[in-house]
């Protein structure tokens, strides 16, 4: 089984991505979903922890070969953040959603210099919005962002845009069309549930997906 389809059944097995077609979560934003993501329950089982870390170091060797540094998101990248950079061997630090408030008023906590070379680490892409300041930020920095790498992906169209708005590939180490592939092949879903979950995919703010 290769990295996608081991991430995903790892990511079923302990519920950090849970389905639910026929009972829709509701979302922050207020979207109906089929899915809800969790990944911070990863950090709670030390096997598929280091399941995950092993294969983001593969994902960053074989599409960021040079990173110089790792840099998280507030809060859900950082705890990856720091176990990718002392696997490897590399610093890290991590970038907050606005500026602190008191001392130095940092929005990068660790040490960048200018022309470094980053990866940024996410737990989960959904549209992409929560990589795009974090990417500027580092940019204003003087770093040069060679792209961003996460668990999980939603393959929403939003997060396409989002990156191509920015310049700036991500790379995942599992996706919502394996991982629906992989809850079909081991029964965590039935087989006619695959169009509800596909039509979600294509618009999430058209909750007519429901009724299929």
């Amino acid at each position: 089984m290769d990295t996608e389809k081991l991430t995903a059944k790892a990511l079923l097995d302990i519920e950090a991505v849970f389905l639910r077609p026929n009972d829709p979560f509701t979302w922050a934003s207020g979207i109906k979903a089929p899915i809800y993501c969790d990944n911070r329950l990863i950090l709670s089982y030390p096997k598929k922890r280091d399941q995950i870390v092993e294969g983001f170091v593969e994902l960053i060797k074989r599409d960021y070969p040079e990173a110089e540094v790792l840099m998280g998101t507030a809060t859900a990248g950082i705890p990856w953040a720091a176990c990718i950079a002392q696997k490897m061997n590399l610093p890290m630090g991590y970038v907050r959603s606005s500026n602190k408030s008191h001392g130095k008023e940092n929005k990068i906590e660790g040490r960048i210099a200018k022309g470094q070379k980053v990866v940024v680490i996410e737990d989960l892409i959904s549209t992409g919005g929560s990589s795009k300041g974090v990417v500027e930020a580092l940019r204003e920095a003087g770093a040069e962002v060679l792209g961003v790498a996460a668990i999980f992906t939603y393959l929403l169209p939003a997060a396409k845009a989002m990156y191509a708005s920015i310049d700036v590939p991500f790379s995942t180490l599992s996706n919502y069309d394996v991982l629906i592939d992989v809850a079909v092949e081991n029964n965590y879903i039935k087989t006619e549930d695959q169009a509800k979950l596909n039509a979600w995919k294509q618009d999430p703010n058209d909750a007519s997906w429901v009724n299929l």
